[in-house]
C-alpha cells in the first residue's frame, strides 16, 4: 500500500490543479493574458506531481480515491470562490 505521504502529496497536487483550471478558465474569460502563463506552469507541475505519484504505485485503489477527492475538493473551493468574486463584482 501507497505511504500516507504518497496519499496526501497526491491529494493535495490535485486539489491544486483543479483549483488552478477554475482559475485559469477565469482568466480567459477575463482576458488576463498576464496570468495565463504562470497559472498555466503551476497547473503542469500539479499535474507533473501526480503522474509521477500515480506511475510509483500503479493502478491502486486508494491513490484513485485520494486523487479523486483532492479533486472534488479543488472544485468545490473554485466554486465557492469564484460565488464570493461575482458577489463582490455586481456590488
Amino acid at each position: 500500500m501507497p505511504s500516507l505521504g504518497l496519499h496526501l502529496a497526491t491529494a493535495g497536487a490535485m486539489f491544486l490543479m483543479v483549483a488552478l483550471r477554475a482559475f485559469q478558465q477565469l482568466n480567459v474569460m477575463h482576458d488576463q493574458r498576464m496570468l495565463v502563463m504562470p497559472t498555466s506552469l503551476a497547473m503542469a507541475a500539479c499535474e507533473a506531481v501526480v503522474i509521477v505519484n500515480n506511475a510509483k504505485v500503479g493502478l491502486h485503489l486508494s491513490l484513485i480515491l485520494a486523487t479523486g477527492i483532492g479533486a472534488g475538493l479543488g472544485c468545490l473551493l473554485s466554486m465557492s470562490l469564484h460565488k464570493r468574486l461575482r458577489h463582490k463584482e455586481s456590488d
